[in-house]
Order: C-alpha cells, then sequence, then structure tokens
C-alpha cells in the first residue's frame, strides 16, 4: 500500500482559529504578543497565514507594510513552525508565500525580520533564501537572554545599472 504524501497547506487566520495561533506561538516564540498583535492580525489578509501539516495546525506566518527612509518593505512579524515539524517544508511553504505576495506586489523594495542571535536555526533558514544580516538592535527583547536581534534582510529591488553609449 503506498505511503501518502503529508500535504501541507495555507489557511486564513479568522476570528474562529485566532486562538490556535496564539497557542502555537506561545509555544514556538520566547517573547509573548499582545491582545493588539492578535487584533492586527486578523487584519492583514493574506500577510496572515496558518500552515496545516495533514489538517493540523503546525506554523503561522504574520506580516505587515512597513515604510522606512522611503522603502516600502514587508515585514516578518512572526513565522514559526512546532519543532517536531521542522524540516518538513513548512517554513519553507510559508516563507514562499511570503516571497510571493511581495513578488506579485512589486512595490516592496525588501522583506526583514529579526532574529534573536543566539537562534542558529532561524539565521541557516533565512540565509538559505537570500536573507542577509544587515544590523545588530541592542537590547531588542525585553525579558530574554540574548536581548540582542538581528535585523535580516532579502532585497527585492535590482539595482538598474545605467548604460553609457
Amino acid at each position: 500500500m503506498p505511503v501518502a504524501t503529508p500535504r501541507i497547506e495555507l489557511g486564513d487566520i479568522t476570528p474562529h482559529n485566532i486562538k490556535q495561533l496564539k497557542v502555537l506561538n506561545q509555544v514556538v516564540f520566547p517573547v509573548t504578543y499582545n491582545d493588539k498583535f492578535y487584533k492586527d492580525v486578523l487584519d492583514v489578509g493574506e500577510l496572515a497565514k496558518l500552515a496545516f501539516f495533514n489538517d493540523i495546525v503546525v506554523g503561522a506566518v504574520c506580516c505587515r507594510t512597513d515604510l522606512q527612509e522611503g522603502q516600502r518593505k514587508l515585514y516578518i512579524m512572526t513565522l514559526g513552525c512546532l519543532g517536531p515539524y521542522r524540516r518538513c517544508g513548512v517554513g519553507k511553504k510559508l516563507l514562499d508565500h511570503v516571497m510571493k505576495i511581495a513578488k506579485d506586489d512589486g512595490q516592496y523594495d525588501a522583506i526583514f525580520l529579526h532574529v534573536q542571535i543566539s537562534n542558529d536555526e532561524a539565521l541557516q533558514f533565512y540565509n538559505k533564501f537570500g536573507f542577509k544580516i544587515i544590523d545588530t538592535k541592542q537590547e531588542y527583547y525585553k525579558r530574554i537572554e540574548p536581548a540582542d536581534a538581528y535585523v535580516l534582510e532579502k532585497s527585492l529591488k535590482v539595482d538598474k545599472l545605467e548604460t553609457v553609449s
């Protein structure tokens, strides 16, 4: 009998399943997100998704649009997956979704996020997708150690070189 390939699907975050996102975030991340975070997530549409592995919620991504110094950037507030489901394609599926939104929109200059400086697994994951460390924020996190975070960014704009004839 053939073994079924696991299905990884993305679904909308709604008022009916927002508590699943809250529980997932409490398990995956060392920081606590306030009620405003979850209220805002309900308003971002495609920028927030739950990841289902064979119909079980195992991951999520939550983003927002930021304007910084005249640039429009997509900020990944959270992207996480339960430990047992890591290296199964869940994070890739979530990040691919985010990158497709940015590409299809065509108006984003970059995608960026913060990663705790000790989180080697996340740093390696984002590096595979072309994210680079562009800054270190001292004391970024309030109640966890180490408190510093790297700012990782993937530029989406191709520099237009002028050709001289």
